[in-house]
């Protein structure tokens, strides 16, 4: 049986499975350069898509279509705004709602980034220890996700968060 969550060492803009969790600005931009490239490789259908009219509460989640990325949707999570800053608290809402969100829309195999890393943000253990609490507690009273793959950039976030999680790294 596979496991309930995996930590893999990828390219989120290649993460197979039904839905991709990402952390956005309040506008549904992108938060790194990393997930700038995630945002292009979605084309101009995912750039059509990520249009607000009014920006979002931060830690609030949308679902959207993928664009030309090889899932069928993006649950955008707003870590930060122009007046709230990214912060253990945003984070951890966030990634609540976007678990919430996968679990109303019956997410089975859902993708997640790391929420919340970049300059000036949360440390690599603070982002771990968070994902990995909420993860753990939706995950055990919620039908979805069935499975969760925490995609993360390098070996030194892999250990960590596979360490918070219990769990192995898939090559």
């Amino acid at each position: 049986m596979r496991p309930l969550i995996d930590v893999r060492v990828d390219d989120i803009a290649f993460a197979a499975g039904d839905a991709i969790a990402w952390p956005v600005t309040d506008t549904l931009q992108a938060t790194t350069p990393l997930l700038r490239r995630l945002e292009l490789a979605g084309g101009d259908s995912l750039a059509r898509q990520l249009q607000v009219t009014a920006p979002l509460a931060v830690g609030s989640a949308v679902v959207t279509g993928a664009g030309e990325l090889p899932v069928e949707l993006l649950v955008c999570a707003v870590i930060r705004s122009a007046e709230e800053p990214v912060s253990s608290a945003g984070v951890r809402r966030a990634l609540t709602s976007a678990l919430q969100r996968a679990a109303d829309w019956q997410i089975a195999d859902l993708a997640v980034v790391p929420f919340g890393l970049g300059a000036g943000n949360l440390d690599l253990e603070e982002s771990a220890a968070i994902t990995a609490d909420v993860l753990t507690r939706h995950l055990a009273g919620a039908r979805f996700p069935k499975h969760v793959t925490v995609i993360v950039e390098s070996d030194r976030e892999a250990a960590e968060f596979s360490s918070r999680l219990g769990t192995g790294t898939v090559a």
